[in-house]
């Protein structure tokens, strides 16, 4: 199902994109649970051309997960914040600060609270 909605994605989209190494080697920061594997996929977002249209497609195609156009996705939606697994810690801890990177007015709509 995913590999299909990719081959949507346009050529000049896929070839400008920050994260396209070519090698696939990053899928596994973009794909990760943990907060600094997201934390650094978030971070390469933040400087690619083609971020807004990486968002808009992945919100077309209702991503089931996985950073995209600097935003984590669960379940086809935008999620608004990401913690650790477990109780919150009293004192937040430098590694578990994530990028804030805006998400679009007209793709709002789509956030999702954790």
């Amino acid at each position: 199902m995913i590999a299909e909605s990719l081959d949507d994605i346009s050529p000049s989209v896929r070839a400008e994109a920050a994260c396209n190494d070519l090698q696939g080697s990053l899928a596994g920061v973009y794909f990760s649970e943990e907060l600094q594997d997201i934390a650094a996929a978030k971070i390469i977002c933040a400087t690619c051309p083609v971020m807004i249209e990486c968002l808009e497609g992945a919100v077309a195609r209702r991503e089931p997960w996985g950073v995209w156009g600097g935003h984590m996705f669960v379940n086809g939606r935008i999620l608004a914040t990401k913690r650790r697994k477990g109780r919150p810690s009293k004192v937040l801890r430098a590694e578990d600060q994530l990028p804030e990177i805006p998400v679009p007015v007209h793709l709002r709509q789509f956030l999702r609270s954790a």
